[in-house]
């Protein structure tokens, strides 16, 4: 029998504090131990209860049937990309979708660009630059996929930034392309231009690993949603590109992936691969993936330009899932322009995710940025006091705003639980073992300890996530857009799905070594109202008009 003081040890050892019982009950069923008065009443004590004798008498059957109800679950085969019957939906907040039926095309076009004389400058030309020397015929698409799988192959025994190239694919795609603009079709921005997918999204013919070991030879005869348009905007890829084990961090079954600014660093992470090799020029743009700072993180390491969007604006259908109600794909480039013509290309509803819907997104912006009602957070940083000179000098308004005063931590035990469920089978096989990272901040420890989350928790985490997106939707009926600091609101705005983009706004020397040319990069975030990707990017458009670091270069080794 299950002895009270080896239920608290039991529960002790994997730190679970102020659970439900269930669980743990459930766990020594499944192990043929007896559950008993006895063991219900040891397990009150960490759910917070107090019940009576009578009670727990009342109980003692429930539970045992719920035994059997769990045990029958186990028996449906479910895949990483069965969706739950509860969609997460922003608008709940109060602030209702802009829906129409179909995409809008932009009106943007490429202007004059002359070759540059070097192949590493052409290698860290931005999307529009190489979409006007591709449309012009001054470049061919296979010259430049040519280019960028020599400079893959060359950084990547450095960075570590790649798990698979898709060479023949991409080759194959090239030529094609190069036929259809000789032939004077052109498709759009992004026809011709090699880009890099975070290897959480499904490639036919290709592993798609999730960067982890258990995984690493796991093939999903699938494209993902995001892969098709960019094959139809006739995009070339070039490359799966590296992610943290199930998108957390740089480290991955095959090493860490470095950020070229210092290659003694890691990149950050999730979307390690997409953030080191954009900021080497390894391809012309990367899709990356945020659940919870996964864009921003690698964008401010790297010194890249990275859109948030918001939630549903982009189908995450033949990606990995982390977590229902949380996961974002979007855009990692070398400008926020590079950013919208991705972003235009990527976005619509997609009935494969039922999250997803299609909301207007024009560009060039409908809104010029001086008529944007701009808020900004406290900033300290003298990087982030001049971002709010830029924009006084540019003749914005400002003023200054709070975010709401709710607590966000516990609401991300929403996370852990959907984790939870997502990789239960890896947890239950105790193949989790193999994944790299073993120490108590990564996925092993916390997918099983997040076992224990009681479905009372979930709900009642969503039920204060539901209050803290009200307190936003507030927030934006005042202004448009909010300027922060680098991790400024990213934790409330993963919550209520509003967008971000994230860009460098400086360089700080390495402490120890000043005069070497590795630097650390220094970011800040643009948030924005829900659908309001278009204002964010317009905003940060702006900043990047006015200032030169999205145009630096590392110097890689």
């Amino acid at each position: 029998m299950f002895s009270r003081r080896a239920f608290i040890e039991s529960a002790a050892t994997i730190g679970v504090v102020s659970t439900l019982l269930p669980g743990i009950l459930y766990a020594k069923a499944e192990e043929a131990e007896e559950i008993t008065l006895e063991t219900i009443e040891a397990a009150e004590k960490l759910a917070g209860l107090t019940l009576t004798p009578q009670e727990r008498e009342q109980m003692l059957a429930g539970i045992r049937d719920g035994v059997e109800n769990r045990a029958a679950l186990r028996q449906v085969q479910l895949q990483n990309d069965d969706v739950p019957a509860l969609i997460f939906d922003p608008t709940i907040s109060g602030r209702s979708a802009p829906i129409i039926p179909s995409r809008i095309p932009i009106t943007w076009q490429p202007g004059d660009v002359s070759r540059p004389s070097s192949d590493e400058d052409l290698a860290f030309m931005t999307v529009p630059e190489l979409s006007a020397l591709l449309r012009s015929r001054l470049v061919s698409s296979e010259e430049l996929t040519r280019l960028y799988l020599t400079r893959l192959k060359k950084y990547d025994g450095v960075l570590e930034c790649v798990v698979t190239l898709t060479e023949e694919r991409a080759l194959r795609q090239a030529r094609a392309v190069d036929l259809e603009l000789d032939a004077g079709q052109w498709r759009g921005p992004l026809h011709g231009i090699p880009w890099g997918a975070k290897d959480i999204l499904a490639v036919k013919g290709y592993p798609t690993t999730w960067g982890a070991r258990p995984f690493k030879d796991q093939t999903i005869e699938q494209e993902a949603e995001v892969v098709r348009r960019l094959d139809a905007a006739g995009a070339v890829l070039v490359a799966k590109l590296t992610t943290g084990a199930l998108a957390m961090g740089n480290v991955w079954y095959g090493g860490s992936t470095k950020t070229p600014w210092n290659i003694e660093a890691g990149s950050g992470g999730s979307s390690a691969g997409p953030g080191s090799a954009v900021a080497a020029g390894l391809v012309g743009f990367a899709i990356g993936s945020e659940t919870s700072g996964s864009i921003v993180n690698p964008s401010e390491k790297n010194g890249v330009t990275g859109l948030r969007p918001t939630f549903g604006r982009v189908s995450r259908s033949g990606a990995m899932t982390l977590c229902w109600s949380f996961d974002k794909l979007g855009p990692m480039c070398r400008s926020a322009t590079c950013c919208a013509l991705v972003f235009d290309a990527i976005h619509g509803s997609d009935q494969s995710d039922p999250s997803t819907l299609t909301t207007p997104f024009f560009w060039p912006p409908r809104k010029q940025p001086q008529d944007l009602r701009v808020g900004y957070l406290p900033m300290e940083r003298e990087s982030d006091l001049a971002v709010l000179r830029v924009f006084e000098e540019a003749g914005i308004s400002l003023r200054s705003v709070e975010l709401p005063d709710i607590p966000v931590g516990p609401v991300f035990s929403m996370l852990g639980a959907e984790a939870a469920a997502a990789f239960d089978d890896l947890v239950r096989s105790g193949t989790d073992d193999e994944l790299v990272r073993q120490d108590a901040g990564a996925w092993p420890n916390y997918l099983r300890t997040s076992q224990f989350i009681p479905a009372v928790t979930y709900i009642n985490a969503s039920r204060v996530r539901t209050l803290l997106m009200k307190e936003m939707r507030r927030l934006f009926d005042e202004v448009d857009v909010i300027v922060a600091p680098t991790w400024g609101g990213n934790r409330q705005t993963n919550l209520t799905g509003h967008p971000s983009v994230s860009m460098p706004n400086g360089f700080e020397r390495l402490e120890g070594n000043p005069s070497s040319a590795r630097r650390k990069p220094v970011s800040f975030t643009i948030l924005g109202g829900l659908y309001q990707d278009e204002a964010v990017l317009s905003l940060a458009q702006l900043y990047q008009s006015r200032t030169r670091f999205h145009r630096q270069r590392p110097p890689i080794s």
